[in-house]
């Protein structure tokens, strides 16, 4: 059994999450204090409580996911002593596998993502735009689609599903054209703008210079990238520019459990909130295994999994 760590992306945040790990482990629980310190604000208390509004937002959101995530990814390797071959993460769920691989230590990827979801935040306030997810496009419809609304490719899920970024008129017009196409489904996301495309260029920008501020190391697995899906490269300097071109590029999610397959994975363990990067791998190819640690009761079930 040849496993990936994996790391799930914005979205995927719950009022409640990582409350359990917390409770149950008092040197988990200091990572919420950390974060608390690191970040000047009370992250502990928006994670274990909410609002969910508050905890949406990407300045919160960002770190949360984050924290959390290792919180979980930390009580498996405690238990289980654990080994992976590779990492990977979607969207900002790549700085919790480049943080597993050893890239960068814990308080630096808090660091990252606060400015980092600060900056995106930012940047959706200068222009409406948004997202809109596709469902069942052929190729061909999909090029058309993109070239009739002006709308460009933000995520690629899987084969059968893609999400869009472009403006407010944008969004709106790709909405009508897939339905002219006979695109099977399009639907509008609630996101606070269109990431992952040319309206993040200000945010890019901006975690340029934080980024110059922060050590970055050679990972000690590979860890795959979502511009170029191939494991990045063990110098620093290129690792800080694929993560920057990661803000504005089109993430390649499906590219990148392709090449984790290729490189001998066959299974991929998920962590953070939801189940949102198992269910888009078994769209990928059903014949892969997925687990996933969220809580408590998912970790006793992956452990028992995994002994």
């Amino acid at each position: 059994m040849s496993k990936c760590c994996i790391f799930a992306g914005q979205g995927a945040q719950i009022p409640g999450m990582g409350k359990d790990f917390a409770e149950a482990d008092p040197e988990i629980a200091t990572f919420f204090d950390k974060a608390n310190d690191v970040l000047g604000f009370d992250l502990k208390k928006v994670c274990f409580e909410g609002p969910a509004e508050e905890l949406t937002k990407s300045n919160i959101c960002q770190p949360a996911i984050f924290v959390t995530s290792w919180a979980a990814y930390t009580a498996l390797k405690k238990k289980t002593g654990v080994e992976f071959s590779a990492a990977a993460g979607l969207s900002l769920g790549e700085w919790g596998a480049l943080a597993a691989a050893g890239v960068l230590d814990f308080e630096s990827t808090l660091k990252v993502l606060e400015a980092r979801g600060r900056f995106m935040q930012e940047a959706c306030e200068l222009v409406p735009s948004g997202m809109i997810a596709i469902v069942g496009a052929s190729a061909e419809q999909l090029s058309e689609l993109c070239a009739k609304s002006l709308c460009t490719v933000a995520n690629i899920n899987s084969a059968a599903q893609q999400v869009l970024s472009g403006s407010k008129e944008e969004i709106a017009s790709a909405s009508v054209i897939a339905k002219e196409l006979g695109i099977k489904r399009a639907l509008p996301l609630a996101t606070a703008g269109a990431f992952h495309s040319k309206y993040m260029a200000p945010a890019r920008e901006k975690l340029a210079a934080v980024l110059d501020t922060v050590t970055f190391n050679a990972p000690k697995i590979p860890v795959l990238s979502n511009i170029t899906a191939k494991p990045h490269s063990s110098d620093p300097g290129e690792i800080k520019a694929m993560m920057l071109e990661q803000v504005t590029g089109t993430t390649n999610w499906a590219a990148d459990i392709e090449e984790a397959k290729a490189l001998g994975v066959d299974t991929f363990v998920e962590f953070g909130p939801g189940k949102v990067l198992s269910g888009l791998i078994k769209k990928i190819d059903p014949a892969l295994a997925t687990l996933n640690v969220a809580d408590l009761p998912s970790l006793e079930a992956t452990a028992s999994q995994l002994n």
